[in-house]
């Protein structure tokens, strides 16, 4: 689960991100914080290219757009997101609903103590949210386990599936990396309709590929990869792509 923490308050940024690292540490080492700042333009930045799971936000920014406007940029570009916002005064939570941005939960900045427990319980709750997400029947999410790693991962954002050199093992290649895994290209083949199987190592993201060469039977897909592609799938792949 990827973590951005968005707070303008450098004491208070520091402990919560060594509040999250501490307890990804030592309970859920599937969580990871990808980016800490202080200003929407790095968030807004990384989204350009990225994304991410679980978002902490303050309110009160110091910067023309505030927690809330983030927040909503955020939801644009994914809804599936998790926000949890943080806050000096309590009493603008209800602005959370009049802009409608179902955050999972508040943490209004008191003891430090208090903010511990609040950043812990609200990193809980996130967890689960994102373990359900990839265990339920969804058309958009597909999950695996890497060692004791738990990864949810957009259908949109895999570029293609390879077998690895490895015995029982495929790599995924998408927007955010690479992984390996234990699994079959055949277990993914029916998650997307978009996906499909044009060599027997390999299975392509058509929504992905940007060029093919029918003489080297070949596909260069947008990340700048090479796929082959067999002679027996190579009439299909093309009647799927015109289509």
């Amino acid at each position: 689960m990827r973590v951005i923490i968005c707070e303008d308050n450098p004491v208070q940024k520091e402990f919560i991100y060594k509040e999250i690292m501490n307890y990804a540490s030592f309970h859920e080492p599937s969580i990871e914080v990808v980016l800490c700042t202080s200003t929407p333009d790095d968030v807004l930045t990384y989204l350009d290219h990225y994304q991410a799971d679980c978002y902490f936000l303050d309110i009160e920014l110091d910067h023309h757009l505030d927690g809330m406007d983030l927040a909503v940029t955020i939801r644009k570009k994914d809804p599936l997101a998790t926000i949890i916002f943080i806050t000096t005064h309590a009493d603008r939570l209800k602005l959370t609903f009049t802009y409608k941005l179902a955050a999972l939960d508040f943490i209004v900045k008191d003891t430090p103590n208090q903010i511990a427990s609040q950043v812990k319980e609200a990193l809980e709750s996130a967890f689960v949210k994102y373990t359900q997400l990839g265990e339920v029947d969804s058309s958009e999410v597909i999950q695996i386990k890497i060692g004791e790693r738990i990864k949810n991962i957009r259908l949109q954002d895999i570029y293609y599936f390879e077998t690895s050199t490895i015995p029982h093992k495929i790599t995924v290649y998408e927007k955010n990396g690479y992984y390996e895994f234990y699994g079959r290209l055949k277990d993914f083949e029916e998650a997307s309709t978009s996906f499909y199987r044009c060599h027997k190592s390999l299975l392509i993201n058509l929504q992905h590929v940007n060029e093919l060469d029918k003489k080297k039977r070949t596909v260069t897909m947008t990340n700048g990869a090479i796929c082959d592609i067999s002679f027996r799938a190579s009439g299909e792949l093309q009647r799927r792509i015109r289509d």
